[in-house]
């Protein structure tokens, strides 16, 4: 386990030797790309997985550990899982946008009905049919 910095990361992947042999794979998260992005720049080959694609044995435990990073490396390097789309720098940043805007618009709506609800309690609101 490393921190997620890009120090650590660049002086890990210079631990594990030429980077045109590397290959590389993690399952998508809140974490996004940016280990993605990362990779990328240091020359490795880099495949963010969707996790529901990912194999799993009737009565696994779904513990995340060495195990699991063991799992997941055999069924890359087989050929096994399904890569997401990795959207670049710009589109992440247009993504967290609209995102950030629907958060804002569900917020005020909420706002506007607890003022609503507030103003009709106390006698001020608009008529009832």
């Amino acid at each position: 386990m490393i921190a997620n910095r890009a120090d650590s990361i660049r002086k890990l992947i210079g631990k594990l030797g030429a980077v045109d042999r590397l290959r590389a794979c993690y399952e998508a998260g809140a974490t996004g790309y940016v280990l993605y992005w990362q990779l990328s720049e240091l020359g490795v080959d880099c495949a963010v997985i969707a996790p529901t694609l990912v194999p799993v044995k009737a009565g696994g435990t779904g513990e995340d550990g060495p195990a699991d990073a063991e799992k997941l490396a055999r069924n890359h390097r087989a050929g096994d899982l399904t890569a997401v789309w990795v959207p670049d720098s710009g589109s992440e940043a247009l993504r967290d946008l609209v995102r950030a805007r629907e958060a804002a618009k569900q917020d005020q709506l909420r706002a506007r009905h607890r003022l609503s609800k507030f103003l009709c309690v106390r006698g001020s609101g608009p008529p009832l049919e």
